[in-house]
């Protein structure tokens, strides 16, 4: 089935704003890896933001819980420890930091584990499950690093995302490019 002339236009002429959408991920991506500090704060304030929002929507809902006598006690201490970890974001963001890289820490661990629980499992099954269950090695490691070096850890977050949207620019860009093409090839001919 093919689309509609006008349908394709409308998504072949707007190429440009895919490209400046990989540009902008490419320049974010130098920037956590130049400036890895910059990075992570600003994950901080981000989960500020977040945290801060969540804490004053349960505290609403403890209160609209009270007028309608409804449970609300853990609504309510779900709020207030919602604003206090925002709070402590912004006013403390290197605590914040060790806060996300003690998170990533746990994830990569138990993700290991899953994983290497999955590849046992997967033994009867399939071959090759060998590589998750490396793979379930590979982030134990990583975690209990992370974890014994938040320092490291904070770095290697901020060189996670810097490399992850490096790539993912330079495929939007790509993306772009070849939508740019096609368009030139095929509405224009």
């Amino acid at each position: 089935m093919t689309m509609a002339m006008p349908q394709v236009h409308s998504m072949t002429s707007n190429w440009w704003a895919l490209a400046l959408r990989g540009c902008v991920s490419i320049l974010l991506g130098l920037v956590a890896l130049t400036l890895p500090g910059v990075t992570v704060t600003a994950l901080v304030y981000v989960f500020g933001v977040y945290a801060f929002v969540e804490g004053v929507l349960a505290v609403m809902a403890a209160i609209r819980g009270i007028h309608e006598h409804d449970r609300w006690g853990w609504m309510l201490i779900e709020g207030i420890v919602c604003i206090v970890a925002a709070v402590a974001a912004f006013m403390m963001p290197g605590v914040g930091a060790l806060a996300i890289v003690y998170l990533v820490a746990a994830w990569a661990i138990m993700t290991g584990v899953l994983e290497i629980a999955a590849g046992f499992r997967l033994r009867k099954i399939i071959e090759g499950e060998w590589m998750l269950i490396l793979a379930g090695v590979l982030a134990i490691v990583l975690g209990f690093y992370i974890g014994s070096r938040p320092a490291a850890g904070v770095v290697l977050l901020a060189t996670w995302i810097g490399i992850w949207a490096i790539l993912s620019g330079i495929v939007t860009l790509m993306l772009a490019f070849r939508i740019r093409n096609w368009a030139h090839e095929h509405v224009h001919a």
